[in-house]
């Protein structure tokens, strides 16, 4: 086998791997919360209306184009640029607390690394050339997760690079990070609110980014720009004046079934 068709097999195996995440993921929640639990939980949609056909198909087609782009950058840092990098595999190199620190590093830097990078994606030049891609979802769905321009892809998966060559990381643990962050990026663009409520308002909950943050963020452009956390947006004073008001009233309606259950 020539190196040249190596190189292609790995690179075949990166995408299929990455393509069966978000079809697993997205799909099933799509499936879930679409079709199966779509009456029970209507109430905790957060838009009382479903998006076109013609959405999910143009979400998944940029989505293809993204996991090309994600797989590409994954295989150069896995296996052409891995000696240089600061990626490990034994996790008693560093000891357990390390490993666990660097879990809560990945989280922090990539929130603040998308932060204001969305932010730039705003801007109005990369805004209608780029961006708009994105939010030609103004009512997303789990296959909205990574739709996304090409160069926008090459953005957002700039991600990993920053992650190799900062702190040493250990390699596994850097994969499942990003199979988190394919989990919650779905739950981002879900369309429906999972978090109880008064989750907004709990002294936990006030920082943690939301499904109903981020649909607002698709609905009307601005604001809420954070991906796991509102630390920014609060720094920064982009959290929506709206948010608070619209997760009360998506999650309240809870409360009125299960009075009217009692009652009936």
């Amino acid at each position: 086998m020539s190196e040249s068709q190596s190189f292609l097999d790995i690179w075949l195996n990166e995408a299929y791997g990455i393509v069966s995440d978000y079809f697993i993921f997205a799909g099933s929640a799509f499936l879930l919360f679409y079709f199966i639990l779509k009456k029970p939980m209507w109430f905790r949609k957060v838009q009382k209306k479903l998006p076109k056909v013609n959405d999910y198909g143009r979400d998944i087609l940029y989505s293809l184009i993204t996991v090309t782009i994600f797989a590409t950058a994954g295989l150069l840092i896995a296996f052409v640029w891995r000696p240089y990098t600061n990626l490990y595999n034994d996790i008693d190199q560093y000891g357990m607390a390390y490993y666990l620190f660097t879990w809560v590093w990945m989280f922090f830097l990539h929130d603040t690394y998308f932060y204001w990078m969305h932010r730039l994606m705003h801007q109005p030049v990369l805004f209608k050339h780029v961006h708009l891609v994105h939010h030609k979802s103004t009512n997303p769905s789990p296959w909205t997760a990574y739709a996304f321009h090409p160069f926008e892809a090459v953005a957002e998966v700039g991600i990993l690079p920053l992650i190799a060559f900062t702190l040493p990381v250990h390699f596994p643990a850097l994969g499942f990070f990003f199979l988190f962050q394919i989990i919650y990026n779905v739950y981002g663009h879900l369309g429906f609110e999972l978090y109880p409520k008064g989750f907004n308002k709990h002294w936990l909950g006030r920082w943690v980014n939301t499904s109903v943050a981020h649909n607002l963020h698709h609905k009307g452009f601005r604001g809420n720009y954070g991906l796991y956390f509102l630390f920014w947006d609060r720094l920064m004073g982009t959290l929506r004046s709206d948010y608070d008001s619209t997760f009360d009233e998506t999650t309240a309606k809870e409360t009125e079934i299960k009075k009217q259950e009692v009652l009936a």
